[in-house]
């Protein structure tokens, strides 16, 4: 009669194939990382120069050269309607020693920024300056844009 072909079973009698454990992969895939940071840095790059400044003023021009400082400063900065404004918040000229005190109780020793648009009323400049240098700020400086040469 026939002979029976194996067929590698149990009951075959053929070549057992041997599993092999998986071993985990120890080495960490940083591509999906380096892609990510890439866009971040993108997005960051195209964002910050819209950062800036938040309240729109027309600096005057000047010559003076820039001052260097590693903290940010302290901002005030006066519209040519007349508003008063600590970094983006709108204050009224009565409150501005008030908040400078407040900020200076956590030892604030720096430089504050004025910033007047060269429409603004002069002698609204003068009152907000006059009040900080009354309240014991002396540290007051006077923001320009640098002249163009035309």
């Amino acid at each position: 009669m026939g002979m029976q072909v194996g067929s590698g079973g149990p009951a075959g009698g053929g070549r057992r194939r041997r599993r092999r454990r998986t071993q985990p992969i120890s080495e960490i895939n940083v591509t999906p990382f380096v892609d990510v940071m890439l866009v971040l840095l993108i997005i960051f790059m195209v964002a910050a120069p819209l950062l800036t400044v938040g309240v729109p003023i027309d600096l005057p021009e000047t010559r003076a050269n820039a001052l260097e400082g590693d903290t940010e400063p302290i901002t005030i900065s006066v519209n040519s309607a007349g508003q008063i404004y600590i970094q983006d918040t709108e204050i009224a000229i009565e409150e501005v020693v008030p908040k400078l005190e407040a900020i200076a109780e956590s030892g604030y020793d720096e430089r504050i920024y004025v910033r007047g648009d060269q429409d603004a009323d002069y002698g609204t400049m003068m009152q907000v300056m006059g009040r900080i240098n009354a309240a014991g700020f002396k540290r007051l400086g006077l923001v320009t844009l640098e002249e163009q040469d035309s």
